[in-house]
């Protein structure tokens, strides 16, 4: 007869032996599971966003026609006859494309822009469209559809142009002053063209001042010629900055780059889609950082402030009583840390409006009440961005400064009250380190007034 014996219990100490091996298992399980969730959770998934944000992402093309003088005009003509002439393909000309006429040649860009509004606003950056004759933007339907320019503001490198359609997908647009330092992003534009293509990184560092009018977005996304003008988006798919330059010795992308922040876009795109331009506040001196000795010197303390190197004769701060070798540390009760930070809050007041500045003078601050003036700057600026008028011809570069210099019109000398100087149209090397920046007029070098382009020249030469 078949008896069924019971298994054999395990005794208490194997009972303890298999339990602890148990979660050794589970422990090895959960430890090699671990790596896995973390790297989940710190490299973000973008095929969502690039759904959603996508198809409100244009690329732009454009094409300015290139004025010759007449010299250039006829070797222009003498060489295309010449390569005709013996058979040779004309340089830069495709096959059966049509010559380019008497004006002259024909120039062409790229760049990306994004969808505004459903009804054909479309955001993008002032260089991508300055001066272009034509617009052509391409949708994510492969639709060419040609557009307006609204306004161009070269000062913020923001432009809205509108194309005639409806029912086209929109951005989201998101708070660029909550934009943390270390958060992932993401860009999509045309680098060289190619249309819609998708790069990611993180934000750098914020407040980057690059001598601009805005402080600048930096990230570490790949972008190129032609990204120019495309969308910065945060992971929750809003746009947070307009990609717009990049730090680089070769031309291309060297890990560093920078972006718009979409706060100030959007305000400058407001007042383009309203009137055309941006109207900003005019003070009329020229400020520069202070030092740390300078400002231990004249008792400040700490080098905070901008300190103001000359008054404009005439100017709302003439008339407020400023004063040169005052120290701006305040514009209604915003600290001024540096020269650039005076610029932006004065040009943030509308003209006619009444603003207090605070100073630093001679021991003690004292509070200056100021009617702001307009700057005429923007209005020259959008008109020539729209309009593809030429600055003043005269530009000369002085390398071992890292400027480039031009003459001033009649108009600018007449409405600075000024005899002399000259303008400054780029800077960089050691002239941006020193605090020189595009638009500032030099009135001495050496403490030589220089009258123009030629004087300025010769006094560098001597220094």
């Amino acid at each position: 007869m078949y008896v069924e014996t019971p298994a054999a219990s395990p005794s208490p100490r194997t009972r303890l032996s298999l339990g602890l091996s148990g979660v050794a298992i589970a422990l090895t399980l959960a430890l090699g599971q671990a790596p896995a969730a973390a790297q989940a959770r710190e490299l973000p998934d973008f095929t969502e966003l690039v759904e959603r944000v996508g198809p409100a992402v244009v690329n732009i093309r454009t094409a300015e026609k290139v004025k010759l003088s007449e010299n250039q005009q006829e070797m222009n003509e003498q060489m295309q006859e010449f390569f005709r002439r013996f058979g040779i393909p004309v340089p830069n000309q495709r096959r059966g494309a049509p010559r380019d006429d008497d004006d002259g040649p024909t120039r062409r860009g790229v760049g990306s822009g994004f969808i505004l509004s459903a009804d054909g606003y479309v955001m993008t950056n002032a260089h991508v469209v300055q001066g272009a004759d034509e617009v052509i933007v391409t949708l994510t339907d492969k639709r060419e559809l040609k557009a307006k320019i609204i306004g161009a503001d070269q000062r913020s490198d923001v432009a809205v142009v509108k194309v005639e359609a409806s029912g086209l997908p929109v951005v989201k647009i998101g708070d660029s002053t909550r934009a943390k330092v270390g958060e992932w992003v993401m860009a999509i534009g045309s680098p060289f063209g190619l249309e819609n293509s998708v790069t990611a990184g993180i934000i750098s560092a914020k407040q980057r001042d690059t001598g601009d009018l805005l402080p600048l977005i930096q990230t570490d996304v790949a972008i190129n010629p032609g990204n120019s003008g495309g969308p910065l988006v945060n992971m929750r798919g809003e746009v947070i900055g307009i990609n717009s330059q990049i730090y680089s010795q070769s031309g291309g992308y060297m890990g560093i780059s920078f972006a718009i922040p979409i706060a100030d876009a959007m305000r400058v795109a407001d007042e383009l889609r309203a009137g055309g331009r941006v109207v900003r506040g005019y003070l009329g001196v020229l400020p520069d950082d202070i030092t740390k000795d300078v400002a231990e010197a004249i008792g400040l303390g700490k080098a905070q402030g901008a300190v103001v190197r000359s008054v404009v004769a005439g100017s709302p701060a003439e008339k407020a009583g400023l004063e040169g070798g005052d120290v701006v540390v305040k514009v209604d009760g915003k600290v001024v840390d540096k020269a650039a930070d005076l610029r932006r809050l004065v040009a943030a007041v509308k003209p006619g409006a009444k603003t207090t500045l605070t100073v630093f003078r001679r021991g003690a601050y004292k509070d200056l009440v100021v009617t702001v003036g307009e700057d005429e700057r923007s209005k020259r600026a959008a008109t020539a961005a729209a309009d593809g008028d030429a600055a003043p011809a005269t530009t000369v570069p002085s390398a071992a400064l890292g400027l480039k210099v031009s003459e001033l019109t009649d108009a600018q000398r007449k409405e600075l009250k000024l005899k002399g100087g000259v303008k400054i149209d780029a800077s960089t090397g050691a002239a941006a380190r020193a605090g020189l920046q595009e638009g500032d007029i030099i009135l001495s070098v050496g403490n030589v007034e220089v009258a123009n382009v030629k004087a300025f020249q010769a006094q560098i030469a001597k220094a």
